[in-house]
């Protein structure tokens, strides 16, 4: 890995912990805090609107490798659940939106992917490491956090997503 791809990658999580989150940590079993981003198609979307679905909220960014190897995975759960009540919202931290609508475009994402270029929600919700994903259930409460990316957690999305649409 080159020294630039090392730094882009590290640099979020070291100023996190250098500068500490401006809020407490979101905990397991709490209610998500609510947001209002903006897509990439233009439309605002609000977090307490899709209450009654499960919801996988995904932080993620054009430059983390790790982000890009996880989208066709979170595309295809995204395809496979979307008709029985789960919705996946990609939160992009990138401070130019028009990286973020390229990718999302090149890779043929069809969820709603969300602008956050002041990363108030992704401070809001304490996201110190790329990617991050968070499954909300129905009644709006964080019951999964997952922090960065390996090969294989999809399988455990998709476990924790059907659990979730079965309560």
């Amino acid at each position: 890995m080159k020294i630039a791809s090392i730094k882009r990658c590290c640099l979020p999580l070291l100023l996190a912990c250098a500068f500490g989150s401006a809020a407490a940590a979101v905990q397991l079993s709490s209610t998500a805090p609510d947001f209002t981003l903006k897509s990439v198609g233009g439309a605002n979307l609000r977090l307490t609107e899709q209450r009654g679905q499960v919801v996988m909220v995904n932080f993620w960014a054009t430059w983390c490798g790790p982000c890009r190897q996880e989208m066709p995975h979170l595309s295809r759960l995204y395809d496979k659940y979307k008709s029985s009540g789960f919705t996946l919202l990609g939160v992009n931290i990138d401070d130019d939106p028009r990286a973020a609508a390229a990718l999302a475009a090149k890779l043929g994402l069809k969820f709603p992917v969300l602008l956050d270029t002041d990363k108030k929600v992704s401070k809001t919700y304490d996201m110190s490491a790329m990617p991050a994903t968070l499954l909300i259930d129905r009644d709006g409460r964080v019951r999964h956090i997952h922090r960065g990316y390996r090969d294989g957690v999809e399988l455990s999305y998709e476990e924790q997503v059907r659990g979730l649409l079965k309560e």
